[in-house]
């Protein structure tokens, strides 16, 4: 892939991939986050395939990024006498 094709990616993920207003819909914010993306990169010159070649299915790859967004979102509202509960239920301590 391009270095052109890699720093589009990279920045448009970064802007684009925040954790979902609504997780349940992730797989259509996913679809419709795709599909942007190739519109974008489109009207920047670069194309899908110079993409697709290096990572593959573009809305697998939002996909992913939108549920470690998720995922931090969640974990950042666990306070730490929280995790530190979890961490030693799971542990057997408790």
């Amino acid at each position: 892939m391009s270095e052109q094709a890699i720093r589009f990616l990279q920045e448009w993920i970064g802007e684009k991939c925040q954790s979902p207003v609504v997780p349940a819909k992730l797989d259509e914010q996913a679809e419709t986050l795709a599909r942007e993306c190739a519109e974008q990169a489109a009207r920047s010159g670069i194309p899908l395939e110079d993409i697709q070649e290096e990572v593959g299915d573009i809305q697998e790859l939002i996909a992913f990024h939108l549920e470690d967004a998720a995922e931090a979102e969640k974990d950042a509202e666990v306070t730490p006498a929280e995790k530190s509960r979890r961490s030693n239920a799971a542990a057997g301590n408790g």
